[in-house]
C-alpha cells in the first residue's frame, strides 16, 4: 500500500501518524448480494481507511465466522491468535473492520490489552479530520457524540475536540461516566440547535442562488473514485485531491462556462462507501441534499478497480436513501474514470463499451482524456431539457421579464392590455424557479 505523504503534503486537519493492526471478520452468509466485494477487496478498503488518517498498517488478519460470538463477535481461537500478534507487534490501535457493540468493543480491549475501534469509529476519525465547513464540523461532532454516548470509553476532553483523534486515554470511573453522559446529552442538544440554524442559513443561500440560477452539475461516486480530481480538471479549482479515502467531505462549488456559453455550477460531494452506518448517512444527509436539486448528476466510477460493479451498487444504495431512483433518473451520467490505469487493451474495450452505452463516458480525470466529450454531453443534456413556454406577465413586473432574459432564451413578446405575452425556451428547472417566484398567467 502507498506510504503516507511527506510532512509538507498533509491533508487538512491531519494528526500525527500511528500504527494499526487490522482485523477483518467475514461473516458467512447464506446468499451473497449481487456484486458483493470479495474479502480481499473489503480488507484492502479497510487498509485504505486506516491510511486515510495516516496510520501505518503493520499487519492484517482475516477471520471467517459462521456465527458471531456473544460479547466478542470473534470466536475464542481467533481472539487468542490475535492477542498473541497484538502483544508482539504492539500497535497503537487495533481496527476491527465491522461494527461492534459497546460490550464487544470493551471485551476485546480487555482481552487484547489494546485500544480497539470498529469500522464506524474509524470512519468517524476520518470525518473528524477532513470536515472543514461549520456544518461539516457540527455534523461530525454530532455523529461522534451519538456514537460515543453508548460507549463512553474515552474522556470528555477527547469528546470536546471538534476534530477526531485516536484517544488513547483510559475509560473513566463510574462517577465520571455519569457526568460524561449528562455532558454528552447537553452537547448533543446544543449541536442540534446549531445545526438547524446552519441549515436555515444554507437554505437561504440556496434560495438566493435560485434568484440568479445556473444549472447545477453534481459529482457523486464511491470514495476515491476521482471526483475531486475531475472537479479540479474541469473547473481549474484546487480542491484537496489525494489518493486517500474520504479526501473530500465538504461540498465545494465552482462556476464554469460551457462551449455553448451556458454557465453552470459544478458541485463536488462526499464520497460514498459500502456499509456506511445509518447514523453517518443521516449526519451527512444535508450535505448530499443538493443532489435533489441538481440538473445533471455525474456518477464518477473508478473503472480500473476489479470491484467497480460492487462500488456502483454501493452508490445506488446511498442514492436510494435520498429518494433518487438510479435506473429511472434521467439526470444521471456515468463517468468511467481512471482509464489511464488500465492496460491498453482494457482501455480500448472500456472506450468501445462507453461509446455504445446510452449514458456513459470513458475518461481519465488525471490526463484530461475524454473530458471535452463529457462537457459537450453535459451541454447537450442541458439544451435537450429546454422547452418552449408562454407566460403572460404584468408590464409593471420588470423583474420577472429581466429574470427571463437572464435565465432563458426569450424568442418573442407581444403587448396584451397591460400584460406582456412572453415566449421563451427554458429548461424544466428554471420553469419551477420562475413560477415559484413571480406572478404570471400560464398560456
Amino acid at each position: 500500500m502507498a506510504k503516507p505523504p511527506p510532512a509538507d503534503d498533509k491533508a487538512p486537519g491531519q494528526h500525527g501518524s500511528g500504527t494499526a493492526y487490522i482485523v477483518h471478520p467475514e461473516l458467512e452468509k447464506r446468499q451473497k448480494a449481487d456484486f458483493e466485494p470479495s474479502m480481499e477487496d473489503k480488507l484492502e478498503e479497510a487498509i485504505g481507511l486506516a491510511e486515510a488518517i495516516y496510520l501505518d498498517v503493520i499487519g492484517t488478519k482475516t477471520a471467517r465466522i459462521k456465527r458471531a460470538a456473544p460479547g466478542y463477535l470473534l470466536g475464542k481461537g481467533n481472539r487468542e491468535e490475535i492477542a498473541g500478534t497484538v502483544a508482539y507487534m504492539k500497535p497503537d490501535v487495533v481496527i476491527v473492520n465491522h461494527n461492534l457493540t459497546p460490550i464487544q468493543q470493551r471485551n476485546l480491549e480487555k482481552e487484547w490489552k489494546a485500544k480497539v475501534i470498529d469500522r464506524t469509529g474509524l470512519i468517524l476519525e476520518i470525518f473528524g479530520q477532513r470536515a472543514q465547513t461549520k456544518e461539516g464540523r457540527i455534523q461530525v461532532e454530532l455523529a461522534a457524540l451519538e456514537y460515543q454516548r453508548s460507549r463512553l470509553v474515552r474522556s470528555w476532553t477527547h469528546l470536546e475536540r471538534q476534530r477526531g483523534g485516536l484517544g488513547k486515554t483510559g475509560g473513566p470511573g463510574e462517577t465520571q461516566i455519569e457526568m460524561d453522559r449528562r455532558l454528552i446529552s447537553d452537547r448533543i442538544a446544543r449541536l442540534k440547535k446549531d445545526l438547524e440554524q446552519v441549515r436555515k442559513s444554507r437554505d437561504l443561500q440556496r434560495r438566493s442562488r435560485e434568484r440568479t440560477p445556473f444549472p447545477i452539475i453534481a459529482l457523486v461516486g464511491y470514495t476515491n473514485a476521482g471526483k475531486s480530481t475531475l472537479f479540479n480538471k474541469l473547473t481549474g479549482a484546487k480542491v484537496f485531491a489525494e489518493d486517500l479515502l474520504f479526501a473530500t467531505l465538504d461540498p465545494t462549488m465552482r462556476k464554469l462556462e460551457l462551449e455553448s456559453g451556458q454557465e453552470v455550477i459544478f458541485a463536488d460531494t462526499v464520497g460514498f462507501i459500502a456499509d456506511l452506518p445509518t447514523g453517518l448517512i443521516a449526519a451527512f444527509r444535508a450535505t448530499l441534499e443538493q443532489l435533489q436539486y441538481a440538473d445533471v448528476i455525474l456518477h464518477v466510477r473508478d473503472i480500473s478497480r476489479p470491484d467497480h460493479e460492487a462500488q456502483k451498487a454501493g452508490v445506488i444504495e446511498v442514492l436510494d436513501e435520498l429518494d433518487i431512483d438510479y435506473a429511472q433518473d434521467e439526470r444521471i451520467i456515468e463517468v468511467w474514470n481512471k482509464t489511464d490505469a488500465l492496460p491498453p487493451a482494457d482501455r480500448q474495450d472500456a472506450a468501445r463499451k462507453a461509446k455504445f452505452a446510452e449514458n456513459a463516458f470513458a475518461i481519465s480525470a488525471l490526463t484530461g482524456e475524454g473530458t471535452e466529450e463529457l462537457l459537450a454531453a453535459i451541454d447537450g443534456r442541458l439544451a435537450a431539457g429546454k422547452k418552449t413556454a408562454l407566460f403572460r406577465i404584468p408590464v409593471s413586473d420588470g423583474k420577472a421579464l429581466a429574470w427571463l432574459h437572464q435565465n432563458a432564451n426569450v424568442t418573442g413578446s407581444t403587448d396584451d392590455d397591460g400584460y406582456l405575452k412572453v415566449e421563451v425556451e427554458i429548461d424544466q428547472a428554471n420553469i419551477g424557479r420562475f413560477t415559484g417566484r413571480f406572478s404570471y398567467e400560464p398560456l
